[in-house]
């Protein structure tokens, strides 16, 4: 190896020759010295001027970036509402399953034979013979043994049987009365 002038030869081409021309204001000192950080305003506006807003490259990513976007909307879209489709139908299958679970309930306790003799005496007024029966007609009540009302013969002896009542509005309207 050979030192010229306090360089190591690298075997490398020389890439800046020193003979090259240097652009006024852009570099200042001595050749060996890095540039400083502040550059003249006149070399500034000259940088600026010449660099466009948005490169070729820069307005190909965008482009391409945006038809990534519209290409996956549609897809993403479905994969969306077939989740909430999924989480819909998986809350009324539970329901449902409840619903299932509240009539197999309702069957068991149906089969129940205190049950059914509570259901009937509630809802039909069925009684069974022995027990005492309590009806309340027009806010009077009436009491008796099961299967039979209080007999009053005081009421039954005023008022004519319904088949009197019958024949005689018959010959009123026939004109015999």
């Amino acid at each position: 190896m050979t030192a010229s002038r306090g360089r190591r030869a690298t075997g490398r081409p020389i890439v800046r020759a020193a003979s090259r021309p240097v652009q006024a204001g852009l570099r200042v000192g001595r050749p060996g010295q890095r540039p400083s950080g502040r550059r003249s305003t006149r070399a500034a506006s000259a940088v600026a001027a010449r660099r466009p807003l948005f490169t070729g490259r820069a307005v190909l990513l965008v482009g391409l970036v945006l038809l990534l976007a519209l290409t996956l909307a549609g897809p993403v879209r479905g994969f969306l509402a077939g989740r909430a489709q999924l989480a819909q139908l998986a809350a009324e299958g539970a329901a449902q399953q409840q619903q299932i679970a509240q009539l197999r309930a309702q069957v068991a306790r149906q089969d129940d034979p205190d049950y059914i003799a509570r259901q009937a005496r509630e809802r039909l007024t069925y009684v069974l013979p022995g027990d005492r029966l309590v009806v309340v007609v027009d806010g009077t009540t009436a009491a008796g043994d099961a299967g039979t009302l209080p007999s009053d013969a005081a009421h039954s002896a005023a008022k004519p049987p319904w088949y009197t009542g019958l024949m005689e509005s018959i010959g009123t309207a026939d004109g015999r009365k």
